[in-house]
């Protein structure tokens, strides 16, 4: 044994998860010593089973009767006088040795008992635990990990060649994956296909079957004398950690994360509230089940659990990537939610979904941790989508629909809604609740991805069964309303939609009264819409008007004041008063950033349109460099695919040119068409639109080309 720099390693440890070959490395390198030793065979190899201490005990005093003539029995005794005979004597012969210790389940196990350091002598341990205790000096702690899909294939390509089997490349690609690249299955599958005669493809299919169980994938007889089928290897670690402080909690801890991303789990899911909950509801006791009604669990023993998992190398913890923090392979979570009743399975899934909504942030600042919790969400959809749709549809569904939108992806969160219609419809039937709310989302996404006469017409048709199944005065046939009136506009019919707010103005003001918050958010939209079907001083005025209205109902920090500051500044601006409308934006600034924070969405959009007044008023270059400054700004806040972060983009391109960068603004569009085409699709209007400026631009560019004199 080397390291790396070609100096004698005299204790090495080979760590990691049960069934990526430790033993088999160990044995591999035994027979080669003892067969091809450098500078001579062996004189002595010693292999011991060391899963507990007084099978070491065992071990080293069958060695000492053997070699030493020790008393068989006094075991202590005869294994004391193997280790002493082990060590390096003056004068005497040298004795080259290998002492094998596999398996050791307690690093604790071996205190005492580590074979004497010797210029003639080698240990090896295997082991699935990772403690400090292991990598002590003159230890060298060596992690084995999974096959690399090359190698995997390989391997299964080789196994079933010995048999006169051979099976295509893809499917032996896609079997290695679906094993998640662990040699003892790898083997235990190449073992299944010789003895049964099925096809990759057939077995494939078995494991990915939810009715069967992972020990239903396995040989009748195990390979290269295995001594557990897959299913078992990883039970004894289990029930191990289960016993390192804070015991009792690694089990339950393992069920949950079994439900979610193999891939990496933020931490911060996993010490939510429902989490704890879960813990303290099913911290088990050695021997007795859950104990139920314990004393609330601690955050601090939550971390403490990961850790005594990870000691166990049942799941790889990194605090240091929060968003990641808990990786567990996909066959020990298989495992694991093998043997769960169909009861528990419903219970964990509900629990792990509540858990992913506590550690969502309703605004997605960290577009890293969204993208964990988006993908945490997809795999406890794969495996318990039945069960989030009993007794109601849960709310992290429509959340990952939400954050796909939220992060600039409108295609994908618009076939998110279209699968999450179609399941609740077919669960929970057309008239429910839950189904109409889903198609109304589905609309919104529909025209957010360019098809806003598509969402107009299904907003159509979704207001008549809404009137038909909740009644015409119910609020979530008024939203629908609300928002079949925008989608109308938006598809080009701007004055019909201004006709309909101001209907439904007066319809809401006869039956709710001018203050309710409905009246005042629809008197919002009737202004915005007034202004976009051509009056732009109407909408100023009618937005200035509705300020003072709503900073005596509702307070000057309310969302809907700051929406109406807003809505009469930009209309002022477009009114004609440049000028006026980035003062008004430039004081509205400082309240939103003190109300909401710098990087609260709205504050980020009232930065964007300040910059393009101010540009408006003359000021291009100004504007150009203050966009410049917040598009790195947006970026890292809301990421570089969301949709503010794109029209940033396409500000800040034609405020460069404005500024007197034709080529600068051409490169800057090219670069912009790029991303809208990969988000948004070619035929979005928002991605023509940075066609059509591309185009203008580098003429522009052209034309200010020098000319020769």
């Amino acid at each position: 044994m080397l390291d790396g720099g070609g100096t004698a390693v005299l204790r090495q440890v080979l760590t990691g998860m049960g069934g990526v070959g430790k033993t088999q490395l160990a044995a591999d390198y035994a027979l080669t010593a003892w067969d091809n030793g450098s500078g001579g065979n062996l004189d002595v190899l010693v292999w011991i089973t060391a899963s507990t201490r007084t099978a070491v005990v065992a071990g080293y005093a069958q060695a000492g009767v053997e070699l030493c003539r020790a008393d068989p029995d006094e075991p202590e005794q005869a294994a004391r006088a193997f280790l002493a005979w082990l060590a390096p004597k003056t004068g005497a012969n040298p004795c080259r040795w290998l002492i094998v210790l596999d398996d050791v389940a307690d690093p604790g196990d071996l205190r005492g008992l580590w074979p004497p350091a010797s210029p003639h002598g080698r240990t090896l341990v295997t082991t699935r635990r990772r403690d400090a205790a292991l990598a002590g000096e003159g230890h060298r702690l060596v992690e084995v990990g999974l096959f690399t899909q090359v190698e995997a294939v390989a391997y299964l390509s080789r196994a079933l060649a010995a048999h006169s089997r051979e099976e295509p490349e893809q499917q032996l690609t896609a079997l290695a994956s679906d094993l998640g690249y662990l040699p003892l299955a790898l083997a235990q599958a190449a073992a299944y296909l010789i003895d049964s005669g099925d096809d990759a493809a057939t077995y494939r299919e078995l494991l990915a079957n939810r009715a069967t169980t992972l020990a239903d994938t396995a040989p009748d007889g195990l390979p290269d004398d295995q001594a557990l089928p897959l299913a078992a290897t990883w039970s004894l670690s289990i029930d191990r950690a289960d016993t390192l402080r804070p015991a009792g909690l690694a089990h339950p801890m393992l069920e949950l994360a079994a439900l979610l991303d193999p891939n990496g789990i933020p931490q911060t899911v996993l010490t939510s509230a429902p989490a704890l909950a879960h813990l303290t509801a099913h911290r088990t006791r050695t021997g007795h089940g859950s104990t139920g009604g314990a004393a609330p669990i601690p955050p601090g023993d939550v971390a403490r659990a990961l850790r005594a998992l990870h000691r166990l190398s049942l799941i790889d913890h990194t605090p240091g990537t929060p968003h990641r923090a808990v990786r567990v392979h996909q066959l020990i979570q298989r495992t694991t939610r093998d043997v769960l009743t169909a009861d528990q399975h419903a219970q964990l899934a509900r629990t792990a979904a509540n858990a992913l909504l506590a550690a969502w942030p309703q605004i997605e600042r960290d577009t890293a941790l969204a993208q964990s919790l988006r993908a945490n969400a997809t795999v406890l959809t794969s495996h318990a989508e039945q069960v989030l749709y009993r007794p109601d549809p849960h709310a992290v569904l429509y959340r990952t629909g939400r954050s796909l939108g939220e992060a600039g992806q409108v295609t994908a969160a618009r076939d998110h809604y279209q699968h999450l219609t179609d399941s609740i419809t077919s669960h929970l039937g057309p008239d429910h609740p839950d189904t109409l709310a889903a198609r109304a989302h589905l609309a919104h996404w529909r025209g957010k991805a360019g098809d806003a006469a598509g969402a107009a017409a299904a907003l159509t048709e979704l207001l008549e069964h809404a009137v038909r199944v909740l009644g015409p005065d119910h609020p979530n046939t008024f939203t629908t309303r609300i928002h079949l009136a925008s989608w109308r506009g938006e598809a080009g019919d701007a004055a019909g939609a201004a006709t309909v707010f101001a209907e439904l103005v007066e319809h809401l003001v006869r039956v709710l009264g001018p203050d309710h918050p409905n009246t005042l958010t629809t008197r919002i939209h009737l202004a915005s819409w007034r202004g976009r079907a051509g009056d732009a001083a109407g909408a100023a005025a009618a937005f200035a008007e509705l300020v003072e209205h709503l900073v005596r109902v509702l307070g000057p920090d309310h969302p809907n004041t700051i929406a109406a500051q807003y809505g009469t500044a930009v209309w002022r601006g477009k009114a004609g008063d440049a000028a006026g409308a980035a003062a008004a934006l430039t004081e509205l600034l400082e309240h939103v950033a003190r109300v909401l924070g710098p990087d609260h969405p709205n504050t980020l959009t009232t930065r964007i349109h300040l910059a393009h007044w101010r540009g408006r008023a003359g000021d291009a270059a100004g504007a150009a460099a203050a966009l410049t400054e917040l598009l790195e700004h947006v970026a890292r806040v809301l990421g570089p695919d969301h949709p503010d972060t794109l029209a940033t983009r396409n500000d800040l391109a034609h405020w460069r040119g404005e500024a007197g960068d034709p080529a600068g603004a051409a490169a800057a569009y090219g670069e912009l068409l790029v991303a809208r085409t990969r988000v948004l699709g070619p035929d979005h209007p928002h991605t023509l639109a940075a066609r059509n400026n591309l185009a203008r631009w580098r003429g522009e560019a052209v034309v200010d080309l020098p000319t020769d004199s």
